[in-house]
């Protein structure tokens, strides 16, 4: 059903709709294999390796696979562990978290709340105000300038 009382909303008004199967399969088509690992097989990516690590530019960052909204720039901290880092999402709706027991370990894994792409973990050592660090793969994420439009927004209906 594509009829706006089947769609599912955050609290900041985004569509948390599952893509269009079509949609769906046309973008992961152009993931490459490493997108792929990561995003669709819950991969973690190289430390310090990530082209998002260094970006300082005022936006936002947003999913690879559906180009839902995650992070503000002003929210990204230097953790030093090699992977971008984030205080808390744009909005909490956005982010789905699962417990992980991989690596013999728990920990809390994060994914998109629309297309559910792996993007990382989260975890409870992160500077104020949450205390909290999401751990996130840069091949999850795409960021967008202030003032640019995602190529793919709404689904691309």
């Amino acid at each position: 059903m594509n009829d706006e009382t089947s769609k599912r909303y955050s609290a900041s008004g985004y569509d948390l709709s599952p893509l269009p199967a079509v949609v769906y399969e046309r973008r992961v088509k152009d993931l490459t294999p490493e997108e792929r690992r990561v995003l669709l097989a819950s991969g973690t990516e190289t430390p310090f390796c990530g082209g998002l690590l260094d970006e300082h530019g005022v936006g936002t960052f947003i999913c690879r696979l559906c180009a839902l909204p995650l992070f503000r720039s002003e929210d990204k901290f230097e953790s030093g562990t090699g992977w971008p880092s984030f205080t808390r999402p744009l909005d909490p709706d956005h982010l789905t978290r699962l417990t992980d027991t991989s690596h013999g370990m728990t920990r809390t894994e994060i994914r998109c709340a629309r297309c559910q792409s792996h993007l990382g973990h989260v975890f409870p050592d992160g500077p104020a105000p949450t205390g909290e660090r999401h751990c996130v793969n840069s091949v999850s994420l795409r960021f967008m300038p202030d003032g640019a439009r995602a190529d793919h927004e709404d689904h691309d209906m």
